[in-house]
């Protein structure tokens, strides 16, 4: 059987669930575990004759959409923060891959240009950042400066993490809310962040600052960027269901992508949470080696790299 045969034999079932996902408040109807079994074995056949990308991510994506309307009330979803932490977040990351790819691309690729640029050629420093911004960075990690690595007392620890805090939630949040630019907003924010970083990381490195620079970014590193990337694409995927509706209008495709977006963004959140207490009462401390530190760094990135590429996956759909 042809693709385009394939589609139009099995097109009516498509249609009822999008429209079912379309309208979550509508009560179930009593042949849709069974219409979902059937879109599963048409996900497994589309793969298996190698049917073009476009339809396997559509059928792909209305199966996990499905998974989740189906499978809302069962044991591990009674435990909603378990079922958010060992299944939602992470396979909310794994099937929207290419708005993530997307968004690190956005983040990464302006973040390496400009710190080599900034490392060769200094200078370069002060076309994206103010000269008295410029200097409070340099007073803030130069060696001689005690400021960065002394120890602070409880009340300054906990001052400093509810900084971090609004500062890490206010950059994911506005990466994430300006999506709905058709997301255009998002990408300026991951473009801009990602030559802020980039610009600062590589002018500190050239002028001899990197150990006290480095070893105060590893410890929370791999949680911020991570959860910047991670909104930026929840801001895409609000975006692009703007831009290519579908079957649906624009309102209804917002809802549908909405859904795994707020998933996404509650996850980020967490981790920017994260950051910041690591932030706060870690990255400042220099009573552990360097080499703690950036093993400590090392092992988060790992750790976070297994997390999002396996947990939950038993629970996924076939």
């Amino acid at each position: 059987m042809k693709q385009h045969e394939f589609e139009q034999l099995h097109q009516g079932l498509w249609q009822t669930l999008e429209e079912c996902l379309a309208n979550p408040k509508q009560p179930l109807d009593k042949h849709f575990p069974q219409q979902y079994r059937q879109l599963c074995q048409h996900l497994a056949v589309a793969k298996s004759r190698l049917y073009t990308r476009s339809l396997i991510n559509r059928l792909n994506n209305l199966v996990v959409e499905c998974h989740h309307i189906l499978y809302r009330h069962n044991t591990l979803s009674e435990q909603k923060w378990l079922w958010f932490l060992v299944y939602g977040f992470p396979q909310a990351i794994r099937s929207n891959l290419s708005f993530v790819v997307t968004a690190a691309v956005l983040f990464l690729l302006p973040l390496l240009i400009l710190g080599i640029c900034c490392y060769t050629h200094s200078e370069l420093i002060y076309s994206v950042i103010n000269a008295e911004s410029v200097a409070s960075f340099e007073a803030m990690y130069d060696p001689q400066n005690r400021s960065i690595g002394r120890e602070r007392d409880s009340e300054e620890d906990i001052a400093m993490f509810g900084h971090y805090i609004q500062n890490n939630i206010g950059i994911g949040f506005r990466t994430f809310a300006s999506g709905i630019v058709f997301g255009l907003g998002s990408v300026f924010f991951l473009v801009f962040n990602g030559i802020t970083i980039g610009s600062v990381a590589g002018y500190l490195t050239q002028a001899g600052y990197e150990a006290t620079f480095y070893q105060f970014v590893v410890g929370h590193g791999a949680f911020e960027l991570t959860a910047i990337v991670f909104c930026g694409a929840a801001g895409l995927k609000i975006g692009f269901s703007l831009l290519a509706p579908g079957r649906f209008t624009r309102l209804q495709a917002l809802k549908i992508a909405s859904r795994q977006a707020v998933v996404i963004v509650y996850g980020s959140a967490l981790m920017l949470l994260i950051a910041a207490f690591i932030e706060a009462f870690w990255s400042s401390s220099q009573s552990l080696p360097l080499s703690v530190k950036y093993s400590f760094g090392a092992a988060w990135a790992v750790l976070l790299t297994l997390y999002f590429s396996f947990s939950g996956k038993r629970y996924e759909p076939r």
